[in-house]
């Protein structure tokens, strides 16, 4: 793997930091030896094909599968040894929706709140403040199934960030969803760590996402083949796009095995 340059320092810990990860499933490896950090209030794209590994990272870093090898910190919280101070850091959007269909949106958000251990004066004012940074007030009270898909995304976003967290979680937050909705989640994301300063590791296979601006974590076949600021990692990689580095990094070693299975 190649640490193009580190990421940008300074006295704040890194929203995570990934050292020496690995995990198999059986004998099938998923992740070998994976090393990177984000830097705090910066979004970082896990760019990767369909089965790189990133949603098993992400099950990792949220705690639904221990960790066989190697450390995850969040904010300096070794999220196995103090997983408490870690997981109350962190907001997960996954990729599969997990909003009850037959409650309303307040309901959701209400369940979500409680299990977080959040007063029922402090749910009503963090209910409020999400739905207003998701612009979704006026659908409180109605119920998710008459809702869009994208509007299901803002929901899931808003309950993310009930509990205050300083680090999101998106797990392929846009797939399914129509190009209008894509770009007003990807639009939102970005506002939100540029008005509240909250840091982002969001995983996708879809180049039109990311900005040159971003951070980059390039993942294939379970292995991170270069991690840092995607401006350094396209010099590096000899690319004057996001989307050649990309083709470059995460899809070398399929193009190689199609190359040489040509006549």
């Amino acid at each position: 793997m190649e640490h193009i340059h580190p990421f940008p320092g300074g006295n704040e810990p890194a929203a995570i930091a990934v050292q020496g990860v690995s995990h198999s499933y059986g004998r099938h490896p998923a992740l070998k030896d994976v090393n990177f950090s984000v830097p705090a209030g910066s979004i970082a794209m896990l760019l990767g094909l369909n089965g790189a590994g990133k949603t098993t990272l992400f099950s990792l870093i949220s705690r639904l599968f221990g960790i066989q090898k190697g450390s995850i910190s969040i904010f300096n919280h070794d999220i196995a040894r103090e997983p408490r101070e870690a997981l109350r850091r962190i907001g997960i959007v996954f990729q599969s929706r997990t909003l009850d269909l037959d409650l309303s949106v307040k309901q959701n958000l209400a369940y979500h709140a409680a299990l977080h251990g959040l007063s029922h004066a402090q749910t009503k004012q963090r209910i409020e403040a999400v739905l207003h940074t998701v612009e979704m007030e006026t659908r409180l009270k109605d119920k998710v199934r008459s809702l869009s898909g994208g509007q299901m995304r803002r929901v899931e976003i808003a309950r993310a960030l009930l509990h205050e967290p300083r680090l999101l979680l998106l797990d392929e937050p846009t797939v399914g969803l129509d190009i209008q909705s894509r770009a007003s989640i990807v639009a939102f994301i970005r506002k939100l760590v540029a008005n509240q300063g909250i840091s982002v590791l969001w995983a996708t296979h879809l180049i039109d996402e990311v900005d040159v601006r971003d951070h980059g974590v390039m993942l294939r076949q379970g292995v991170v083949t270069a991690a840092g600021p995607l401006q350094a990692i396209m010099t590096h990689a000899g690319t004057l796009t996001v989307e050649e580095a990309f083709n470059k990094l995460c899809r070398k070693v399929e193009l190689q095995e199609v190359l040489s299975h040509e006549p």
